[in-house]
């Protein structure tokens, strides 16, 4: 299926934006790559990790143990808890990372009847898209502990895909885009990464 919304969001107590919470508040994720991302942008906030499902995260914020947290959209929504998102943050403001909002399904290589079914209800951009994010992650070494964010989309017939690698400061950021034929979104990714690399940020994978 198409993909749900990719973006994250911030979700805070008193309904601030991030440039609104006070100097110190209380910022909860679990994301590595959330955190430094944030700190890009609010290096005064004191980032804490958060831990459990999606209600008791929420009821931490409502309780103001944390002053805001920041989660995926998709999760959100899913859940049915939209009316909470304080600020939805663009997908060049915080880069997610590899396929978030898509849905797979993993299937038996050699059972033919299921591969028919989900070729039916494949969305190609979607899987076009994640496809090229994967192979960024891949070449990357796959289960990458640092903090990285991908997010790649077809307009007008071109694919393009913004690639971002952090310190877990978010001191050191490398980030870049670049664009090319759907036809071949492996090369694209792979390609990201190697210029990502190539830019500096071999220092931190």
């Amino acid at each position: 299926g198409q993909r749900e919304d990719p973006r994250d969001v911030l979700i805070s107590h008193s309904n601030l934006s991030l440039n609104q919470l006070k100097k110190g508040a209380r910022l909860g994720t679990s994301s590595p790559r959330r955190a430094s991302q944030v700190k890009t942008m609010r290096r005064d906030l004191e980032i804490v990790p958060i831990r459990g499902n999606v209600d008791t995260r929420l009821k931490k914020v409502q309780d103001r143990e944390y002053d805001a947290i920041v989660m995926a959209a998709a999760g959100i929504r899913r859940l049915g808890f939209l009316s909470q998102i304080t600020q939805y943050f663009s997908t060049e403001e915080m880069i997610p990372p590899p396929g978030q909002g898509a849905l797979a399904v993993q299937i038996r290589a050699d059972d033919e009847w299921t591969q028919r079914v989900v070729n039916a209800v494949n969305h190609q951009p979607t899987h076009t898209a994640v496809v090229a994010e994967r192979a960024f992650l891949s070449h990357l070494g796959g289960g990458c502990k640092v903090p990285i964010g991908a997010y790649s989309e077809i307009k007008s017939g071109v694919l393009s895909i913004r690639g971002i690698i952090l310190d877990d400061d978010g001191k050191r950021c490398f980030c870049t885009e670049i664009s090319g034929s759907p036809t071949d979104p492996t090369f694209l990714g792979i390609e990201l990464a190697q210029r990502l690399l190539d830019m500096g940020a071999r220092e931190i994978v």
